[in-house]
Order: structure tokens, then sequence, then C-alpha cells
């Protein structure tokens, strides 16, 4: 069997239909990756990629479309509710069958030492592959967003200054690459629009104020409606549903609930299965007890 890894870019444009059919052109440009998902939020500005593939075409692929982004998004004029830093905002490597971490981990490193030296953006490196324990936390290398680390490093910052490439910030800002495990994007949007529920009941689970372990949260304002959006960096150790009965009991202390939940990008089967067993009280649920697993 082949390897192949999965990556999730983020970039900064979730409004501009012809910039971000561009950009996605530029990642389904080489033969070996593959797009399997893609979603985009006008309110975020912001859009999320799931590609598929061979290391060296999904490497290529990434490549590709960071120089396409860094063209096309001034990050001087971009707005939007999502923190960011730079154009192409994100980048994770992630094995998915004959990889390993540390294989991942290579080729996060030699991709952002290839994007600062070709295109001229400061890399950051976080997770699995950074090289400093103050950058595994993507939230903060971040801090300040684009205009608070254009700032920093203009000031001489050292603490703040990139991995590889330049210590300024151009109009495409810096791109944070690294490698991880399978991450879930889940959002729970609130009965109300008052977002100061959402802050306070994101800041109560999320792991860096006190919260649950392997979660990342924050409270937003999507379309009128108050929303807490959230990253699960470890599902098999803290579960969907954990997290979305801990919501709704914080929701409770307000007087609100839960009115919908989303997903951005893709799933683990294992979440669902996870979740289904645990409200369905299925406790011999396994995927062989799935219908469509026998199908030929």
């Amino acid at each position: 069997m082949s390897a192949i890894i999965e990556s999730v870019p983020n970039f900064s444009e979730g409004r501009r239909q012809d910039v971000i059919d561009t950009i996605l052109a530029a990642y389904s440009s080489v033969e070996g990756a593959r797009i399997i998902d893609h979603s985009s939020d006008p309110d975020h500005n912001r859009s999320v990629v799931t590609l598929v593939g061979a290391p060296a075409a999904v490497t290529e692929a990434l490549f590709r479309g960071i120089a396409k982004a860094a063209e096309l998004i001034d990050m001087n004029q971009q707005r939007g509710e999502h923190p960011r830093i730079g154009a192409t905002d994100v980048v994770p490597l992630v094995p998915i069958r004959e990889m390993s971490m540390e294989e991942c981990v290579a080729l996060a490193r030699a991709l952002a030492q290839r994007v600062s030296a070709e295109l001229h953006i400061p890399t950051y490196l976080y997770y699995k592959a950074a090289a400093r324990p103050d950058r595994e936390v993507l939230a903060h290398i971040r801090k300040g967003e684009y205009e608070g680390l254009k700032a920093a490093l203009a000031a001489g910052e050292e603490e703040r200054r990139p991995d590889f490439g330049p210590a300024q910030l151009g109009a495409a800002g810096a791109t944070v690459i690294g490698a991880r495990p399978p991450l879930i994007a889940y959002n729970l949007y609130l009965t109300t629009s008052d977002v100061a529920i959402a802050k306070k009941i994101a800041k109560a689970i999320r792991h860096s104020s006190g919260g649950m372990r392997y979660l990342q949260a924050m409270g937003l304002l999507v379309e009128g409606q108050a929303q807490v959006s959230m990253n699960f960096l470890d599902y098999t150790r803290t579960p969907l549903h954990r997290v979305t009965e801990m919501v709704r009991r914080e929701a409770s202390r307000y007087g609100v609930g839960i009115h919908n939940a989303e997903l951005i990008g893709l799933i683990p089967e294992q979440a669902l299965l996870d979740a289904a067993q645990w409200y369905l009280q299925l406790d011999n649920l396994t995927p062989a007890g799935i219908l469509e697993w026998h199908l030929p």
C-alpha cells in the first residue's frame, strides 16, 4: 500500500468566490493530490480545504496554494471573525497511511523552509513540528493576529521571530506549518445573539483556561447567532459528546440552549461511532454493526 497524507490548509478568504476558486485550482493542479472537501465562511472570512494524496504530491500542491494565496490576498485589507496572521494562515500535515508522525514533521519543516526561501514569507513551525515548546500551540503564535505580529516584528521582539524567513511581514503575512493527528473542527450555535455568552462558555471549556484537555474554543458572532467554535486536538481523549453536553449545561446557566451543530471539513468515522454509542447507549456498537460496511 502506498503512503498517504492529509493536509487541511486554511486561507484567509471566505467572501470573494473568484479568489477562492483560483486558490482551489492551484491546490488541484498537482497530479496525485486530491481535494476531498472545502468550505468557506464569509463571517470568518476564511476557507478550509482538505487535501489527500501521496506525500510529494500533497506538499507540492500546498506550495502552489500558498503561492497563489500570497498573490491574491492582502492582509492589510483582510478582516474577519477568525484569528489569522497570513494569507495562508495554517497548514497542518496529518499521517493517514504508511506514514509516521516523524515523517510528517520532516515534510512540514521542509515545506516551511521552501515557502520562506522561494516566496519570502515568514514561516512558523507548530504542534508536533514545533522547534520550540512555546510554539506547540497555534494560538500562541497567532497572538495579536496579523497586526500584532507585524508590530512585534517591527519592534524587534526576538521571541516573535519566525523559524524561517524574514523577520517582517509583507502583505501575505506569515504562514504556520506543522504536523498533527486528525483534528475535528466543530461549532455549536446557541439560541441567542449575545456573543458574550458564547465567549464565557468557550472560556469555561477550553484547555488553556482550565477546561477540557485537547480542546480549543472561542466565542464568535456568525450571521447574527452566537457560536462556540471548537477544535478537538484528540477526539479519542476528549470526545464530541462530552463537550457538547458540557456546552449544553453551561448555556443553560444563561437561559439559552444549543440551536444546531456544524462540522468544518471532515470527521473520522470513529468520532461519530463514539457519539452514537454514548447518546444511544449502544455499548456494543462497532463498524461491523453498520449495514453499509457489509455491502460490496
